[in-house]
C-alpha cells in the first residue's frame, strides 16, 4: 500500500461510529433515503427543496438510518447541484436521522474546500454527518469542463486516490511537517483544539466511497471504507462489484469488517397500476436523458402519451425492471429478495416519480409494510 493509502485509512473513527445502522421493524437490514430533489413539470425547484425537508423529516420520524443528496449538475429535473447547502437547511429541519452526500463528486472540487464545508456541517449537526464520494462529474463532459475550469478531466485512476488522501489529510489536520499545506488548515477542524484554550470536537464526518463499477468497490476494501454503490442505475454491476469490494477488503481503524450498501429505486402506491405510473415518469425522464434531452420530470399523463419508440420502449423495460414498484406487499417482497440475494448491509431507497406527494406516500407505505416506528 502506498503512502497515500496510508493517509486515507488515518481517519480517528472508532469502529463502526456513524456507519453501521441497525434495521427497525421487521427490515432485513437497515432503511436509508437517496434523494435527487427531483423538479416535476408544472412545479419550482423552491417547491422540490420544500419535498426534500418534508422526505427527511418523515424519514427520521419513521425510524430509516440516513438522508443523502447526491451532486448533479445541468439537469434541469434535479436540484442537487449543491449537496453542502441543501444539508444544512434539512440539518436545520431535523435532529436525529444522519445527513450525507451521495455523493460528492470530488474531482469537481478542491479538496480543502469540502473539508470545510463538511467540517461546518459536522458543526451544526455533530456526529450526524457522512461525506460520501464519488470520481464521476455528475454531468456531461462540457458541464464538468465549467466546473473544474479546465480541458482536462482528469478522471482516472491516479487521480482519484490522490485527491482523496489530500482531502482526509485536511479532514484529519494530518499533513506532515514539510509538506506544503502542511500550515493549512480546515475550519471548523481539528486544528481548533491545539489552539489556547481549544477543544477537540469528537465527531468527524465518516468517509464512503461511492461507485458504479469496480474502480471505488477495490479502493473502497483495501483502505477499510465504507462502500455505496449504485445498484439503481448499474445492477447488472452490482454482485460483481460487491464481491470485489468484499474480498479486498482490509480492516482499519473505521471498520473491522466490510459495510456496503446499494442504491435501489423503489416506489410502492395503493394500487399496482398506479406504482407504474408513477415509475415511467422516472424511466422517460432517463430516456431523455440517454438522448441528450434532460428537462423536467414529466407528469404521469405525459408520461403515459408519449409515443416510445421500439428502441426507447425497449429501453424503458429493461430500466424498470430494475426498479422495484408496485403494491407495499410487492415491494416489501422485492427488497427482501434484493438484501437476501446481494448480502447489502443497508438499503438506500431512491423514489423517483414527478410529485413530491407520491415519493412521500411510497416512504410511508414502505415504512408501514415494515412495521417501522412513527
Amino acid at each position: 500500500m502506498s503512502g497515500e493509502d496510508e493517509e486515507i485509512r488515518g481517519s480517528g473513527e472508532t469502529a463502526g461510529d456513524g456507519i453501521r445502522g441497525t434495521a427497525q421493524g421487521t427490515a432485513p437490514v437497515p432503511l436509508s433515503v437517496l434523494d435527487l430533489v427531483t423538479v416535476g413539470a408544472g412545479s419550482t425547484a423552491s417547491r422540490a427543496v420544500r419535498t426534500a425537508v418534508d422526505i427527511a423529516r418523515t424519514a427520521e420520524r419513521r425510524g430509516f438510518h440516513r438522508y443523502w443528496v447526491a451532486e448533479h449538475h445541468s439537469m434541469p429535473g434535479v436540484a442537487s447541484s449543491s449537496p453542502a447547502v441543501l444539508l444544512a437547511h434539512l440539518a436545520a429541519h431535523t435532529t436525529r436521522i444522519r445527513l450525507g452526500s451521495g455523493g460528492v463528486m470530488l474531482p469537481n472540487h478542491a479538496p480543502l474546500v469540502i473539508a470545510e464545508q463538511f467540517g461546518t456541517l459536522e458543526a451544526m449537526a455533530p456526529g450526524r454527518v457522512d461525506l460520501g464520494l464519488g470520481r464521476a462529474p455528475g454531468t456531461d463532459g462540457a458541464t464538468a469542463a465549467a466546473l473544474r475550469r479546465t480541458e482536462s478531466l482528469h478522471e482516472g485512476a491516479e487521480e482519484f486516490p490522490q485527491q482523496l488522501a489530500e482531502l482526509t489529510r485536511f479532514l484529519d489536520d494530518s499533513f506532515p511537517d514539510g509538506h506544503p499545506y502542511a500550515r493549512i488548515h480546515a475550519v471548523p477542524g481539528p486544528v481548533q483544539a491545539t489552539s489556547p484554550g481549544g477543544v477537540q470536537d469528537p465527531h468527524r464526518p465518516p468517509l464512503w466511497l461511492l461507485g458504479s463499477s469496480g474502480f471505488s468497490a477495490r479502493l473502497a476494501g483495501t483502505l477499510g471504507l465504507p462502500f455505496a454503490f449504485a445498484h439503481h442505475f448499474s445492477a447488472a454491476n452490482t454482485l460483481p462489484a460487491l464481491d470485489l469490494y468484499r474480498a479486498s477488503f482490509r480492516p482499519s481503524e473505521v471498520l473491522a469488517e466490510p459495510y456496503a450498501l446499494i442504491g435501489v429505486a423503489a416506489l410502492a402506491a395503493e394500487e399496482e397500476r398506479e406504482a407504474r405510473r408513477q415509475v415511467l415518469t422516472g424511466a422517460l425522464s432517463m430516456v431523455r436523458l440517454r438522448t441528450g434531452r434532460p428537462g423536467l420530470v414529466p407528469s404521469p399523463e405525459e408520461a403515459e402519451a408519449y409515443p416510445f419508440s421500439e428502441r426507447e420502449r425497449d429501453f424503458v423495460d429493461s430500466w424498470l425492471g430494475n426498479v422495484i414498484h408496485g403494491t407495499p406487499d410487492a415491494v416489501r417482497q422485492g427488497l427482501d429478495d434484493l438484501a437476501k440475494r446481494t448480502g447489502a448491509d443497508e438499503l438506500m431507497i431512491t423514489a423517483n416519480a414527478h410529485g413530491g406527494a407520491a415519493r412521500l406516500r411510497s416512504y410511508e407505505l414502505i415504512a408501514d409494510a415494515y412495521g417501522l416506528p412513527g
